[in-house]
């Protein structure tokens, strides 16, 4: 593996979370209103996480998400040796993000946030969401549609900003680096223990959903 590849991941989760950040800090200087917050935090999102799989998809196959990753080696799609490494480049660029998005809006570079997210319904949400999302990406892998991941996955994510409890994270390592933000976008410390354990939780699912429909299209032909 060499460094250009880890420096894409680092990168793109990089310029992910500067995204949530710093449309979320954007949107509530503008505005007191919090559904054109959620609105203007999700366009921002959603819009970013597509282009930077189309960017540096090519290059390190555009994960920016410890979830993903963990899936597809479980799935037998990502060797398991590149796991750690592609975790650790998730993580440092999702603090950096938001280390970024602080700094572009003239506040200081770290902070805690104390925005507190910890409830069975936004655990619960996390697992819908990551289910969704590693389920859809599992299946256009099998299903050879891996160019419809730069449009299904922002898609989905869109959708849980506004049809989940939680607003959809659905990453581990963009949910560590919000903890650095005391903004709109921000995760308090103390839930992201619920909020990653919920994340892996629907990652395991997801990759039991796309097993289980891959299976019965063998069993089908």
């Amino acid at each position: 593996m060499n460094f250009k590849v880890l420096f894409a991941e680092f990168l793109g989760t990089a310029i992910l979370v500067a995204a949530v950040v710093g449309s979320g800090i954007m949107a509530t200087n503008l505005s007191d209103d919090v559904l054109l917050a959620l609105l203007v935090n999700g366009i921002s999102t959603v819009v970013a996480l597509g282009l930077v799989i189309l960017a540096l998809g090519p290059v390190s196959g555009g994960h920016f998400n410890p979830a993903v990753s963990i899936a597809l080696a479980i799935d037998q799609k990502f060797k398991v040796a590149r796991v750690a490494p592609y975790i650790a480049a998730q993580l440092a660029g999702a603090v950096s993000g938001a280390v970024l998005a602080n700094l572009m809006y003239g506040a200081e570079a770290i902070q805690v946030s104390s925005t507190g997210r910890v409830g069975l319904g936004a655990a619960i949400g996390e697992v819908v969401a990551t289910a969704g999302l590693v389920f859809l990406i599992l299946n256009l892998i099998r299903t050879k549609r891996t160019e419809l991941i730069a449009v299904a996955a922002p898609a989905w994510i869109a959708a849980g900003y506004f049809f989940t409890s939680s607003t959809s994270f659905a990453n581990p390592a963009a949910t560590v680096g919000r903890i650095f933000s005391d903004s709109f976008a921000g995760i308090g410390p103390e839930s992201v223990p619920v909020f990653v354990i919920a994340q892996l939780v629907g990652a395991g699912l997801g990759i039991v959903l796309a097993k289980t429909f891959a299976n019965s299209k063998k069993k089908k032909s």
